[in-house]
């Protein structure tokens, strides 16, 4: 056994808690988990079923937490886990894997099925049988501070191009600002006007907001390679600023799975609570809408449809406010099927779309996004997570699909009216 293959097995073990061995013990081989899964569902390959992709971790868990297993383990025979199986695996744990959660859904015995991969990550990246793109984008988040290597200084002339363009003012380290404003490396890079909408948007409802210098980046790798000794870094990062800012609210961007890094996985990392609150950008804007502080005029004559970000709706709970913030702006909005806690998964999730190798199942996973997305016979396409947002581009592309993708927030920005409250400060 190798010294990495013994860390992933150490590693099987830390993870290996109450829930985990419930979860295997429980287990009733149904299978309704793999008519869950994009990824089986389009490509008929019954590999890519969820439980399947636990085997591993299940197969350790029987060697060692089971009395036959341990017998069968004394006079030396019965499977146990091996090097070359992690490397087997590690299609199946990252590239066939969103952890969107919709095999949890629907799991009769109520088993967690995403809360066992992401524990399963946690031994195959420390045995070594992490992507490199996931790897890569890690490194650059601990050492750099973004994934992307986004920096500070891009940070800055993007959001010089935006003050140029709203004549507004992007505070930067404004201390004693109610809240802090969390963006993900895609918006920093590929959709800057976010942070004009924000702008906008924040100046009419009387906001007070800053953007930190030492920890504007929301993204966190460590928790899409499964290392949580580097999750904890990348969220400790945003606590100290926070805390150094004295804001009372942290606003989680349009990023799905940075929402659950920060809110759910982020006091349990740090190993303590935190000392402000964290908001979704969308819980916030529709805080606003139903205080009278976010007014818009309008409507959008498009015929419009709603991609739900897993992490967000489905893990987040964060399903009636962007229907209600879309409702205010859409003339014609229509739900895809299955839309809503049941949504399927752009395919991208879960580090999946900064894994390289995984390109061409992701692309085939993408059949499943088409199909919702031409039922509804809309034109443009609305979404509340930068992530999805290049993943259905990249997918609609493919597909050759002339269908245009919009951020919520900033479809919001562009009805705002100028008939808003006198500017009344504090939150929301």
């Amino acid at each position: 056994m190798s010294a990495t293959h013994e860390k992933g097995m150490q590693a099987f073990r830390s993870v290996m808690d109450a829930p985990i061995a419930s979860f295997f013990a429980s287990c009733v081989h149904c299978g309704l988990c793999a008519e869950a899964c994009l990824f089986y569902t389009e490509t008929g390959d019954p590999k890519y079923t969820p439980i399947y992709k636990l085997e591993p971790l299940k197969k350790f868990w029987r060697r060692e937490y089971t009395l036959v297993g341990k017998l069968m383990g004394l006079v030396g025979i019965g499977a146990t886990v091996r090097d070359k199986e992690l490397a087997e695996w590690s299609e199946l744990v990252y590239d066939s894997c969103t952890m969107c959660g919709r095999c949890s859904m629907v799991c009769p015995v109520g088993n967690d099925l995403t809360y066992m991969i992401r524990k399963m990550r946690e031994g195959m990246a420390v045995a070594g049988h992490a992507p490199d793109g996931l790897r890569g984008a890690t490194q650059r988040a601990i050492e750099l501070g973004s994934p992307m290597g986004v920096k500070l200084e891009t940070l800055q002339a993007q959001i010089r191009h935006q003050e140029k363009d709203t004549g507004l003012k992007v505070p930067l380290d404004a201390e004693g600002a109610d809240y802090m404003v969390l963006l993900s490396s895609m918006e920093t890079v590929n959709f800057p006007e976010y942070i004009g909408a924000l702008a906008r948007i924040f100046d009419k409802a009387g906001v007070s907001w800053t953007i930190a210098s030492e920890a504007f980046e929301a993204t966190n790798s460590g928790i899409q390679i499964g290392v949580s000794d580097l999750a904890k870094v990348l969220v400790q990062r945003i606590v100290d600023a926070a805390e150094r800012l004295k804001v009372k609210y942290v606003i989680s961007p349009e990023c799905g799975h940075a929402y659950t890094a920060l809110r759910w996985e982020g006091p349990n990392l740090i190993g303590k609570p935190y000392t402000f609150e964290v908001v979704h950008i969308l819980e916030l804007l529709e805080q606003l809408k139903r205080a009278g502080r976010l007014r818009t005029s309008g409507k959008d004559e498009r015929k419009i449809t709603f991609h739900d970000p897993c992490q967000i709706v489905r893990r987040g709970g964060v399903l009636q406010q962007p229907r209600e913030l879309l409702g205010s702006v859409a003339a014609d909005f229509r739900e895809m099927p299955d839309g809503g806690v049941m949504n399927w998964c752009c395919g991208g999730g879960g580090g999946v779309s900064a894994n390289d190798r995984a390109e061409e199942l992701r692309l085939k996973a993408f059949n499943r996004k088409k199909r919702q997305v031409e039922a509804t016979g809309a034109g443009t396409l609305v979404t509340a997570c930068a992530n999805c947002r290049i993943v259905l581009e990249e997918g609609l592309e493919h597909n050759e699909m002339n269908i245009e993708v919009v951020g919520l927030t900033e479809l919001i920005a562009e009805y705002l009216t100028d008939d808003q409250p006198a500017a009344a400060g504090g939150e929301a």
